[in-house]
């Protein structure tokens, strides 16, 4: 799988971490954040991000900021985005199996390099149960996106 990873200055770090963690689980990463140390504005990142799941160049995103918040806000704002902010892997889980969130955040200032694999490795495990009351709660959220795009 082809993941792109976006952060901020918060997160690099951790970013490395994940990187890793992905590549050596045998998935291709693609590098959308900043790699340097000053402060910089999480939203392009998110939004970086966002665009490239939304246009195939990536097959889902993941995203780090301090606590995941911004920028998973900012990747939200993308028509076909559903990003959730995962600090434990049930939620992780949940994420994909209800609701088919292709973009996970998560805080750096959050969780430590350890919780943040086992949230990524149970989120990039989870397929979409693609069960009738899913796959039409996801079509009603993806219809408010509609109404007010």
């Amino acid at each position: 799988m082809i993941v792109g990873i976006g952060n901020d200055h918060s997160a690099l770090e951790l970013k490395a971490e994940i990187i890793e963690f992905l590549t050596e689980n045998g998935h291709e990463v693609i590098d959308y954040g900043t790699n340097s140390a000053e402060s910089c504005d999480y939203p392009i990142y998110g939004e970086t991000v966002a665009n490239a799941v939304v246009k195939g160049e990536v097959d889902r995103g993941i995203l780090i900021c301090g606590t995941g918040l911004g920028i998973s806000l900012a990747a939200n704002k993308v028509k076909g985005i559903r990003a959730a902010v995962c600090s434990e892997p049930f939620t992780a889980r949940m994420s994909r199996e209800h609701n088919d969130c292709n973009i996970l955040a998560f805080g750096a200032r959050v969780v430590g390099a350890e919780l943040a694999k086992m949230i990524v490795d149970v989120w990039m495990r989870t397929e979409f149960s693609g069960a009738e009351r899913h796959v039409s709660r996801v079509n009603m959220i993806m219809d408010i996106e509609k109404k007010n795009g």
